[in-house]
């Protein structure tokens, strides 16, 4: 048989040896492992950081979600409302409307939000925060800054009977500080916070 010829078969065979090994070690051992270790130290995280209520999931921490009155787009009193959405808060159509702060027609909805936001909390529009008004750039932001959080505050108390302190009191311990002491802003998880309101209000 040509030299050549037996040359070419070996380094083929070869190849293929080292494509099944790399196959099996990088497509299924490390996928496997990887998996593995992100259930056993981070089961939480892993699987979406799901909150449970009552034994059944309500939510992602990480991703915000609508609290409209049932079956309508309007906001629901009873409840803290996080920011506006351009997706309606769907997890796979993320993305901000890629206008410009100059933009004619952002600027024109955004002096009409907040109009609507400072009616809506009885609040003067020199009180409504950015985050009230604008979506963030995944349009799926779970928190809210304390502000928009505090404006909310009487509205949220006088729907659910509850006194003014109580609610935020609660606001206050739902406030997260910046990571590390200076990464990130404050913040207050909107579901986080919804469900000890829910909580409260049914004790």
């Amino acid at each position: 048989m040509n030299t050549s010829v037996v040359n070419t078969a070996r380094m083929l065979w070869a190849a293929l040896r080292m494509l099944l090994v790399l196959t099996v070690v990088t497509g299924i051992l490390y996928p496997l492992a990887v998996t593995g270790i992100g259930q056993l130290a981070f089961h939480d995280k892993a699987n979406g950081s799901m909150v449970k209520v009552d034994g059944n999931e309500v939510g992602s921490r990480l991703i915000g979600q609508s609290w409209n009155i049932k079956g309508t787009d309007k906001p629901d009193p009873k409840w803290f409302q996080g920011r506006p959405s351009n997706s309606g808060y769907d997890p796979l159509a993320t993305g901000s409307s890629q206008l410009s702060a100059d933009n004619p027609n952002l600027v024109r909805d955004v002096k009409e939000a907040k109009k609507q936001v400072a009616r809506f909390n009885g609040v003067p529009e020199s009180e409504v925060p950015a985050d009230a008004v604008t979506g963030s750039a995944s349009a799926i932001d779970p928190d809210i800054s304390p502000q928009y959080a505090d404006i909310q505050v009487r509205r949220v108390a006088e729907a659910n009977g509850l006194p003014v302190a109580q609610v935020a009191e609660l606001v206050k311990e739902h406030t997260r500080a910046r990571t590390l002491g200076f990464l990130d802003q404050p913040r207050v998880n909107v579901l986080e916070l919804n469900i000890a309101l829910r909580e409260l209000a049914t004790n």
